[in-house]
């Protein structure tokens, strides 16, 4: 504000009006010609007094203008999501909205902003507000129990805490649902191509992707490096990585790095799409490949069988061995196989394409709702006892507390660093 009065003006401009004005270098030089508006706190997006200059926006210009304002020594530069933290930090926010602002920044797909917008307007915290309501009401009862044991005090013998608790178990299912939607809304799903040469994976990737982005010929290892695209299936986004053919005889350099990739590449997947060549009459050496990565993956990573080249087969059977593993049958050159890859990817993520209700989440709010779940389920058990009352009250503690970490009420210091640190510079 001193520079602001240093630099233009005796006084500030009117709180909330917009006043256009030169701005003056240290020179007396004119700069540019703008907007200067004053938000007085605590009516401000951070909460405290906050002046914005709006100017053209050249690069230049605004190098300019921000060197003379660092150049007065009474300001210096944002760091990453700093006004949003302070927003957080003074109350204007909660931390699901505040993380819901850089979701709407990277938002990639429409479904995407509209589930952040969601978020951004309370859709997210309200639910968990409204549980933690229910649940304190609950506490209330079990701790009276506890306290007053000789009193004719009975809340938890005549049912109602275990019909509350079941209540609030479902209730606390289903926002963990409608939250898994908004996590692949906002981060998709990492898909991994692989499988053995010449099986036909980069015509997947390119069927997939709509476009060339792979070149594909009959040669075993063409593809020698790791491709990749990101495409949206109604609103998710998709990360498809194509990988160079995995096999152990290769004399060719560039091929083995290509194929040290691919198994870096592997280990990071949510889901490997294990191309299939159906057109093969031995499958030994097939089935070995995918035991192989379910072995160096520690069988952690959900597969899908893409049974390809079925164009070329008419009496294909495909292997015992994979009888309980998630596959469908395509042809990767075949536009008409799109729609099956899809719809099997959406549900094999329990991808809903409404958005009605959807708000965009984190994996750590998956994670505390959970954990959540699992404390309820556990005072619920023990109440059934009837004679754990201070082992449930304790378990419903911390369900509180998992619920009031999404908030950020109760957050470490270094999540709340990683959470920010994930914003552009300034906002």
């Amino acid at each position: 504000m001193r520079f602001y009065r240093q630099s233009y003006s005796k006084k500030l401009p009117k709180n909330r009006y917009a006043e256009y004005l030169p701005f003056k270098g240290s020179n007396d030089k004119i700069i540019d010609e703008g907007i200067a508006i004053y938000f007085q706190k605590p009516h401000s997006y951070t909460g405290e007094d906050v002046l914005e200059f709006q100017c053209h926006g050249g690069s230049v210009v605004l190098d300019l203008l921000l060197n003379e304002i660092l150049k007065s020594g009474l300001a210096r530069q944002a760091q990453a999501g700093e006004f949003t933290e302070r927003a957080f930090l003074n109350g204007k926010i909660d931390l699901t909205q505040a993380e819901a602002i850089a979701d709407l920044i990277n938002a990639t797909s429409e479904k995407a902003a509209i589930s952040a917008i969601n978020s951004l307007q309370g859709a997210f915290s309200n639910k968990i507000k409204e549980l933690n309501e229910k649940l304190i009401k609950l506490r209330t009862y079990v701790e009276a129990t506890i306290d007053f044991p000789d009193e004719s005090i009975d809340f938890i013998d005549d049912g109602q805490v275990l019909i509350g608790l079941n209540e609030l178990t479902k209730e606390l299912e289903a926002i963990r649902k409608t939250a898994n939607q908004g996590v692949l809304l906002q981060e998709g799903l990492r898909i991994v191509i692989a499988g053995q040469p010449n099986a036909g994976k980069s015509s997947l990737l390119n069927l997939l992707s709509g476009k060339e982005s792979a070149i594909v010929t009959d040669i075993a290892g063409t593809t020698r490096d790791v491709l990749k695209e990101q495409i949206n299936i109604d609103g998710m986004p998709l990360h498809i990585i194509d990988t160079a053919g995995l096999r152990n005889h290769t004399n060719d350099i560039v091929e083995k790095i290509g194929i040290d990739r691919a198994w870096k590449e592997i280990e990071t997947a949510n889901r490997i799409l294990f191309v299939f060549d159906s057109t093969q009459k031995d499958y030994e050496e097939q089935i070995n490949l995918f035991n192989l990565i379910k072995d160096k993956t520690n069988n952690k990573i959900a597969f899908s069988i893409i049974y390809n080249k079925l164009d070329l087969v008419t009496d294909f059977v495909p292997p015992k061995e994979f009888t309980d593993i998630a596959s469908i049958k395509i042809s990767a050159k075949d536009a008409n196989s799109l729609d099956v890859i899809k719809e099997h990817l959406k549900q094999c993520a329990g991808y809903d394409n409404s958005t009605e209700g959807v708000f965009s989440a984190r994996r750590r709010h998956i994670v505390s709702l959970q954990k959540a779940e699992d404390h309820i389920q556990t005072a619920i058990e023990l109440i059934q006892n009837q004679s754990m009352f201070e082992l449930s009250a304790e378990e419903l503690r911390s369900t509180q507390q998992c619920l009031n970490e999404i908030l950020g009420e109760y957050t470490a210091d270094d999540l709340l660093g990683n959470i920010f640190n994930t914003f552009c510079v300034g906002k």
